[in-house]
């Protein structure tokens, strides 16, 4: 912080107090770590806690010095002053264990006796000082950002914001520290056992040339099938279910693209209106398969469903490519909840404004992870890495992948992150598929991408939805798509299947809507129809809405068979999308992320 930020800090009495205080309670932290380390004993009621080492980060469950089994706890938190790992019985009673040891900003310590099934968090302590961007608030129990399972539901109560949500004067709530306890109120990690041999697996590796993808949701794909048993309907379980995998073979599609399965939360501003975040574009947990698809349980059996589900799609010959979101996460602006990134190290997780106090905001969703910084940059490789060699996935699709692609603020092609995948000998093998574009500004790259990767093509989309309704000006334009678009991707040598070809993904209209509305309908999402795209591209064929004549209605099958074999007949790789060869429907919503 400069000496001016400093004398300013040093004359606020607010800001004085509070910094005094958090001095006090992370100091209190030291004294009990540096006794616990004289004496040779863990603090009252908890158990011994061992050095341990920095590596691996998260928890891994191990066989510790003497043979002792036990779990190695490391979390990066540069800035913090004092870390607690945080365990959790069955009946919710807290044992708190501080870390004894701190490696290159890595916090870290050993604790004999922590077996599989244990459920746990961390309380980081530092300063308060959103006027600088600190946010440490030990009183609000952290999810590890490499937890491999989460145990519960986050669902927003006061408690769980490190400052005062609820504050008269809001101009300024973000600023007033909430001292209540949050464990109560919020899931915890699980740790999870390494012991799953991948030897008898056998992935598609299809080549991108004879690939079609399709896009689909795990619960929604699952969830109203009438030969999936009911018990395994909208989980991962049901999705390697022999009815599911039999309507993916009879398609003939070679890999499926899930919504997000990493772990993830539900906004506050649809909690406040009864609705929950269904597509899952609300990252908390990188690691971690979301726990509300499991059919087998939370307590970490959830991993285990995951990779039974993957094993099973790869013995039918369909690949795994996961949609991920490592541009944001669900912690928001400075007034969303404290989680787990904002209290470990809010300045070393997420770009700040020349204002620390608040968020820089690529992505719409409140912050951005800062990618440039080695401990980001880390936490996302290593997440990558974690899925394809230990969870044995095919590939990914990055959601906002330009604002992974930003270095400052500008978006570069040289940036770190892509640099990382390009070298990467695991992550380079496996399928990259980029939506090309952030809502900053220059965040617009359809065509930028560098070889290694493929992209999501929204000028086919557009160009062959106006082709179709007459509205194309030049015909010309659609001759590129139809050919693999050259235009874009031919000028650094890349093929073909650099284009994800699509006419309709998760955001927008469905097919059969895409035929039936020329304007949104998105009145069930609570905000007046003023959310989602008003450029649709669609033509009603006559009558907007479900219609009764014989005319429409044939009609409407007929543009529907015209785009679906325009698709599957141009080059580049097709994507579709999950229902649309059955004529679903979301009655005209083209936003439909919380219904």
């Amino acid at each position: 912080m400069s000496s001016a930020a400093e004398q300013e800090a040093v004359q606020d009495p607010e800001r004085k107090a509070v910094r005094a205080a958090d001095g006090e309670a992370a100091a209190a932290v030291r004294a009990a770590v540096a006794e616990d380390r004289r004496g040779g004993r863990a603090a009252a009621g908890a158990p011994a806690v061992w050095p341990g080492a920095p590596t691996p980060l998260g928890a891994r469950f191990r066989a510790g010095p003497d043979g002792a089994a036990g779990t190695n706890f490391a979390l990066w938190a540069g800035g913090a002053e004092a870390v607690e790992v945080c365990l959790f019985d069955e009946r919710g009673v807290e044992t708190r264990c501080p870390l004894t040891e701190l490696t290159h900003e890595i916090w870290h310590g050993f604790v004999p006796g922590v077996r599989p099934g244990q459920r746990y968090g961390y309380r980081v302590h530092g300063r308060w000082d959103p006027w600088t961007g600190a946010r440490w608030n030990a009183a609000k129990l952290l999810l590890d950002p490499y937890a491999r399972a989460v145990d519960g539901t986050f669902t927003l109560p006061p408690e769980v914001y490190g400052h005062v949500r609820d504050w008269p004067d809001q101009q300024v709530a973000d600023t007033v520290r909430d001292d209540r306890d949050s464990a109560p109120h919020v899931p915890k990690g699980v740790v999870v056992h390494d012991d799953d041999d991948w030897a008898e697996d056998r992935r598609p590796k299809t080549p991108w040339a004879d690939s079609v993808i399709y896009e689909l949701h795990v619960r929604g794909f699952t969830r109203l099938h009438p030969d999936i048993p009911p018990e395994l309907r909208g989980t991962y379980a049901g999705l390697a279910h022999p009815a599911a995998i039999e309507h993916l073979t009879r398609l003939g599609v070679t890999a499926v693209e899930l919504l997000p399965v990493h772990q993830f939360a539900h906004e506050d501003h649809l909690l406040r209106r009864g609705l929950r975040n269904y597509w899952g574009y609300n990252s908390i947990g990188y690691f971690a398969p979301h726990a509300d698809y499991s059919a087998s349980g939370t307590a970490g059996q959830q991993v285990g469903e995951f990779k039974r589900m993957v094993r099973t799609l790869h013995g039918a010959g369909i690949e795994v490519i996961l949609d991920v979101v490592y541009n944001h996460t669900a912690e928001a602006g400075e007034r969303g909840p404290t989680l787990s990134l904002r209290g470990i190290d809010n300045r070393g997780y997420y770009r700040l404004q020349h204002d620390p106090r608040r968020y820089a905001d690529y992505t719409g969703c409140g912050n951005t992870l800062h990618v440039v910084q080695p401990q980001v940059l880390r936490l996302i490789t290593d997440s990558l890495r974690y899925w394809v060699t230990e969870m044995g996935v095919d590939g990914f699709r990055f959601d906002l992948a330009a604002a992974l692609a930003r270095s400052m603020h500008d978006v570069d092609m040289l940036s770190p992150f892509l640099a990382v995948i390009a070298q990467d000998p695991v992550l380079r093998r496996v399928k990259l598929i980029a939506e090309p574009w952030d809502v900053g500004s220059g965040g617009y790259q359809v065509g930028a991408f560098p070889p290694l990767w493929t992209e999501w093509n929204d000028h086919y989309r557009d160009a062959v939805r106006d082709f179709w309704r007459g509205a194309l000006p030049d015909v010309r334009d659609l001759g590129y798509r139809l050919t693999g678009s050259s235009d874009l991707y031919a000028w650094g040598g890349r093929r073909p299947y650099a284009s994800v070809n699509f006419v309709t993904a998760h955001d927008g209209f469905t097919l059969r809507d895409l035929v039936s509305y020329e304007q949104k309908h998105n009145e069930g999402n609570g905000e007046g129809n003023r959310d989602g795209t008003h450029d649709n591209r669609a033509w009603n064929c006559g009558t907007e809405g479900e219609s009764d004549d014989p005319h429409v209605d044939a009609l409407r099958r007929r543009q529907l068979r015209n785009l679906l074999t325009t698709l599957l007949l141009s080059t580049g790789v097709p994507m579709l999308v999950a229902g649309d060869e059955m004529g679903r429907t979301q009655g005209g919503n083209n936003n439909a992320y919380c219904q």
